[in-house]
């Protein structure tokens, strides 16, 4: 059986222009799930009830919903679920920038956005704290008529962003196939480690020794630097691989299991469940039910 694929989107954004801006009102939400290679920072507002979909991320959303997305990989939608306004507003910016190491995001006044970018590759999703700050200049971003100044004013919408303290990554670094990225040369070497080792048993040991440290004080430091226990990362890892193959294969669910590193399907569809709010076979039935052949 051929595996439906995620949708693929042309976009009007083409070569020579610099921001695509769709500012509409609509009663619900009907666009099937997909990916395009531009970047995207979408607004939502009086949508409470709408499901997001963000590569493995799977959430509700309230009154207000702002995410930037950077990944042509990532497949996204927002789908109506249960959502009853009558007067939904949605404006979607679509662009690209150069985030390679000679962009000009690299340079100094412009460094917090690029470090943005970088992050939203999983997506990025932001509080509503930040959301009202950008709000009049979200708000008034369609009606600037003066294409300089409407990108001036969309620059300065993600400079305001990009000095969020509580943004939130949405989908897991395994499964938007995003190399991990670290300020810390001996938490990189071991994410690198369990990157490439999450089939296998994982020992506090060896990941210890690859850090140079006693097991108890790296388990101190791991956790200082990702904010998160070992235990817990290595497990977001494996379940980022398992949803991953759950959309991409028609692999039995305990194939996916015992290839992602889990040894106990019982205990795998526990945690799946705990973590995803729904099960294995759930999770690939609802995926497949927003996808469309093309």
């Amino acid at each position: 059986m051929e595996e439906a694929r995620v949708i693929h989107e042309i976009t009007p954004l083409m070569g020579r222009d610099s921001l695509y801006i769709a500012d509409r009102r609509k009663k619900e939400f009907t666009y099937p799930i997909h990916n395009h290679e531009v970047f995207e920072l979408n607004f939502v507002e009086h949508a409470a009830g709408v499901r997001r979909i963000v590569g493995d991320s799977n959430e509700v959303i309230g009154d207000y919903d702002l995410v930037l997305i950077t990944s042509p990989d990532l497949e996204h939608v927002w789908e109506q679920n249960g959502c009853q306004s009558e007067d939904i507003r949605e404006v979607t910016i679509q662009f690209y920038v150069d985030l390679s190491d000679d962009g000009f995001l690299t340079r100094n006044p412009f460094r917090s956005i690029h470090k943005m970018m970088i992050e939203a590759r999983k997506g990025l999703c932001f509080p509503l704290e930040d959301i009202m700050r950008v709000y009049p200049k979200i708000d008034t971003l369609s009606s600037v008529k003066d294409g300089f100044y409407a990108v001036m004013q969309f620059y300065s919408i993600l400079y305001e962003l990009s000095k969020s303290q509580h943004t939130r990554t949405l989908a897991t670094s395994s499964y938007a196939k995003v190399e991990v990225e670290s300020d810390s040369r001996r938490v990189l070497k071991v994410k690198n480690y369990i990157s490439k080792n999450y089939k296998d048993e994982i020992r506090l040991a060896t990941l210890a020794d690859i850090a140079g440290m006693s097991p108890s004080a790296f388990s101190r430091f791991f956790k200082l630097h990702t904010g998160r226990k070992l235990s817990e990362y290595i497990i977001e890892m494996r379940l980022g691989y398992a949803s991953r193959m759950l959309v991409d294969t028609s692999k039995g669910i305990a194939e996916i299991c015992y290839d992602c590193g889990f040894n106990n399907l019982s205990n795998f569809n526990r945690i799946f469940k705990k973590r995803k709010n729904c099960s294995p076979s759930e999770f690939r039935e609802n995926f497949h039910k927003t996808r469309i052949v093309v």
